[in-house]
């Protein structure tokens, strides 16, 4: 008993059972409440937690970048595809809720998408720091998460000419099978980060880290470390 010293609560039973009950209820209703305040979007502040948005066209090589950048600082790398996956999946009401807003080819709605990254966040509030990959995917997503989540203290903007992300799409086209590495697609994907994504670097310029994509893996991570290092 001893060990679970920090979670006893000790209940009289020298009364009657209605009054053993009620006393017993209050640490239920407490429980409930905490429940309803954890699922909730109440602000809830992660600022301290070293919240880094990465952003980078496709192709761009943030994705290798923010698996270095785990192994060398122990963040956890948070990517909203990802977590709308998991969430499908898990055949939850909100999963059902999702399917058939995708099944009619509507866009998951954004306050879904900042509860999924909250929830994420809570459950690894031990971390490091976050690095939220491929977001904000527009302006409005980044100042709705600084509102009701946490301020990002900078973003990483992994920086590449539309030619050169074309160019390693099509490679990577050779080996990886995906239907969405072909020049249409591409093109498509590149239009769509240039008018919804690149928009947010203006909105948050004082934080923008803008590094240089079209090198080598080490080179880039080595400027990578620079800033990390800095901050």
């Amino acid at each position: 008993m001893l060990y679970c010293k920090s979670i006893l609560e000790e209940i009289s039973a020298s009364g009657d059972i209605e009054e053993i009950f009620t006393e017993a209820s209050k640490y239920f209703q407490e429980e409930e409440t905490t429940s309803v305040e954890e699922g909730s979007m109440a602000p809830v502040d992660l600022s301290d937690k070293n919240i880094l948005f990465v952003l980078g066209g496709p192709g761009s090589g943030k994705g290798t970048q923010c698996a270095k950048i785990v192994e060398k600082y122990g963040f956890c790398h948070l990517s909203t595809g990802d977590l709308l996956r998991e969430e499908v999946k898990s055949g939850s009401k909100r999963a059902e809720e999702m399917n058939a807003i995708m099944a009619k080819g509507e866009l998951v709605p954004l306050e879904t998408i900042l509860e999924l990254l909250r929830e994420a966040m809570l459950k690894r509030a031990d971390c490091k720091g976050f690095l939220i990959d491929g977001y904000p995917r527009d302006v409005p997503q980044g100042e709705k998460f600084e509102e009701s989540v946490g301020k990002c203290k900078f973003i990483l903007y992994f920086h590449c000419t539309n030619e050169v992300m074309t160019q390693r799409l099509l490679e990577r086209a050779k080996k990886s099978g995906r239907v969405d590495d072909n020049e249409e697609t591409i093109k498509l994907r590149l239009n769509t980060f240039e008018n919804q994504t690149l928009p947010v670097l203006d909105r948050f310029a004082d934080r923008v880290k803008k590094i240089d994509a079209m090198r080598g893996v080490d080179d880039i991570f080595a400027d990578v470390c620079t800033i990390l290092d800095a901050e």
